[in-house]
């Protein structure tokens, strides 16, 4: 029998709480070397020894000596962060490491966390991509016309995506047909609406979908020597890109043909007091997308703000790239204090903060250049983007230097 805090747990309960626990994790969202060290920490706490490989489809566990390894192989299909469901999983985990609450019921509580229904009602979560769409056309320099015509567009892929969630075989061509939608309802919304900068309405509209967060937890995996895993998450986020490049180049030429070319103009520029809206509506939206507690909210927010206030200081200093760098190490000290000051997890603070500063807005402009046969301009913003991904990487690594994360999750 192992032991915890001198309590007794039967291996089998054990091996049986650390595997829902590797497949829960997984499901919402944990990235390799994050899933592998929180399941070798869970292992070492209840006395099994245990061997974890993860990649985004599959866990390999391996438990016992090396001569009588019982080894489990899980077949995982990769889900979408849930910020809520990882904070309840965060409370069960400690629970059982700590002794309150014994393997096998730690099971039953995971089993009940991954049976419960979503968090928010599906009409609020189609409003929080148009929010979220709205926000980002601020961020990108948009005017009113552009505003508007973001908030439409989200609230479009927002009905797209309750869709696809009624019926997962669309799933496979979601983000292409999203695409080809924002980019001709974009350029027809010129038509009713006057000359605008259709490329920013575009562009914010599909904020929501960019992998930027992917390509920078694969950058992360690679940079921790997670080759697999980051190997192939980097693949799934440049097919995305590509899937996206050609739903736009599909929808430009659709609308061209059905209305003629549309009409652009360049943004009127807001004043400054609009983008503190657009920063405190942004982290809201995150809020229900992500599927975080109301109790994080007012976290969340300030997560964001810290976020784009240290990029923008760092920008003065090292460059609007680089400035990306200081923006993550920001974030990423404040995730952490706070996971250590609340006793919670720190992934639930520094993804919102993070998604405010990831290159996917940078990589679908260059992917775009290239389609469009402008391939200086394509290469250099391409460029941009995967030197914004490093940045970005190296200050979250160097923040959990600067402030370790907590022990348990």
């Amino acid at each position: 029998m192992a032991t915890v805090t001198g309590s007794l747990i039967d291996p089998r309960d054990a091996i049986g709480f650390v595997l829902r626990l590797g497949r829960a994790l997984h499901t919402y969202g944990y990235p390799a070397h994050r899933l592998e060290e929180v399941l070798s920490r869970a292992a070492e706490r209840l006395r099994l020894t245990g061997q974890f490989f993860s990649t985004p489809t599959s866990i390999f566990a391996s438990f016992g000596k090396q001569e009588e390894q019982q080894t489990f192989l899980m077949r995982v299909t990769p889900g979408e962060v849930n910020l809520g469901k990882l904070a309840e999983l965060d409370d069960v985990t400690t629970g059982v490491l700590r002794g309150a609450v014994g393997a096998a019921e730690g099971s039953e509580k995971i089993e009940s966390i991954l049976a419960a229904p979503p968090r928010y009602h599906s009409a609020l979560t189609v409003v929080a991509f148009g929010m979220a769409s709205a926000a980002a056309s601020r961020f990108l320099g948009g005017g009113f016309k552009e505003i508007g015509a973001s908030a439409l567009i989200g609230l479009t892929i927002g009905l797209l995506s309750f869709f696809v969630g009624k019926n997962p075989t669309w799933g496979r061509v979601f983000e292409p047909v999203a695409a080809f939608t924002a980019s001709a309802l974009a350029a027809a919304l010129s038509f009713a609406v006057g000359p605008y900068a259709v490329s920013n309405a575009t562009l914010a509209g599909l904020i929501i979908l960019m992998p930027g967060l992917t390509l920078t937890a694969a950058m992360i995996e690679l940079s921790s020597q997670h080759l697999s895993s980051g190997t192939a998450r980097l693949s799934g986020a440049f097919v995305i890109f590509i899937g996206m490049g050609f739903g736009v180049a599909v929808g430009d030429t659709v609308s061209q043909a059905l209305f003629g070319q549309p009409q652009i103009a360049r943004a009127i520029p807001l004043p400054p007091w609009t983008e503190l809206i657009a920063l405190v509506t942004m982290p809201l939206a995150l809020t229900v997308l992500l599927k975080a507690h109301l109790r994080d909210a007012v976290w969340i927010i300030l997560a964001g703000a810290m976020a784009v206030g240290g990029a923008k200081l760092g920008a003065k200093f090292l460059g609007p790239e680089l400035g990306v760098f200081f923006g993550a190490l920001v974030v990423g000290v404040a995730s952490n204090g706070y996971s250590r000051l609340l006793d919670h997890p720190a992934i639930i603070t520094q993804v919102p903060g993070i998604l405010l500063l990831v290159p996917g807005s940078v990589g679908f402009r260059g992917l775009a250049a290239l389609l469009d046969r402008q391939i200086v301009s394509g290469v250099d913003t391409t460029f941009k983007m995967i030197l914004t991904a490093m940045a970005l990487v190296a200050g979250t690594l160097i923040a959990n230097i600067v402030v370790p994360s907590r022990r348990e999750l």
